[in-house]
């Protein structure tokens, strides 16, 4: 099989290609940097609507999420030092709306414990800093209560 993608996404253990998305409108995905162990979860859609310049309505098309690896700038300047072939990019999981991506995103950042767990040597686990941009990591790491 040709790889159509650098570092392509893996979705049970199988390269996932724009032929599976189907009827899916986006997935939660986890990615490890393979340097360090630290990790992200995150979302992302498989779709965009955009205006054209002159146009009323908008029009349907595939986003980037082949090349994506997340919004977070601690992750993305990782990423830019040690390279993108450094990491592993898995979909957890796919869905078929908008709100149950959303929704699974944010079950999976409590089940995971990003603003709490840490490495071995007390660095945190997971690059994510907040959920919902509500709760924050600075008010949860290194407390015991």
């Amino acid at each position: 099989m040709t790889i159509k993608y650098e570092n392509p996404w893996r979705y049970n253990e199988k390269v996932f290609e724009s032929t599976d998305i189907n009827e899916y409108y986006g997935f939660v995905y986890h990615i490890i940097n393979n340097t360090n162990g630290r990790q992200y979860i995150g979302r992302k859609y498989f779709w965009q609507f955009r205006t054209p310049k002159g146009k009323k309505r908008k029009v349907k098309s595939e986003s980037d999420w082949k090349k994506y690896y997340g919004s977070c700038p601690e992750l993305k300047e990782e990423i830019g030092k040690v390279g993108r072939e450094n990491f592993s990019r898995t979909i957890l999981s796919l869905h078929t709306t908008k709100g149950k991506t959303n929704f699974e995103e944010t079950r999976q950042l409590f089940a995971h414990g990003v603003l709490t767990e840490q490495l071995d040597d007390g660095t945190p686990k997971y690059y994510n800093s907040n959920i919902l941009s509500r709760y924050f990591r600075k008010d949860y790491y290194g407390k015991n209560d």
